[in-house]
């Protein structure tokens, strides 16, 4: 079965972060055209802990522009992550590359404490 070149850079790219996996959690980033998403896994366990989405009630009041609400996200993403005393993570991009709203949500999230 042929498989696209999304998934293929997904799953090569969270192979070699599945390496580097010592005892931190994993961002994983979702978009589309009008939103984005992100959330923090913990793999052994296989549960989300802290996710953040554009399409949350408090998120969709704010009439701002993409790359805005993608810096928006990192932030609350990173104070919700702030409250459960999580700093140190890695970052799964998946098959998106990592310019534009991926690296605004990354930069906020490296502003407002986490480590990756």
């Amino acid at each position: 079965m042929k498989t696209d070149l999304f998934t293929k850079r997904t799953l090569r790219n969270r192979k070699k972060l599945k390496k580097i996996n010592q005892d931190r959690y994993r961002i994983t980033v979702s978009k589309s055209l009008n939103n984005i998403s992100a959330q923090i896994i913990d793999d052994i366990a296989n549960k989300t802990i802290v996710s953040a989405s554009s399409n949350e009630k408090k998120m969709r009041e704010n009439k701002v522009k993409k790359m805005e609400m993608s810096k928006i996200i990192g932030e609350t993403l990173a104070k919700r992550a702030a409250e459960k005393k999580i700093t140190k993570v890695y970052f799964d991009r998946g098959g998106f590359k990592f310019h534009g709203r991926i690296k605004s949500l990354a930069d906020a999230l490296r502003k407002n404490g986490l480590n990756f």
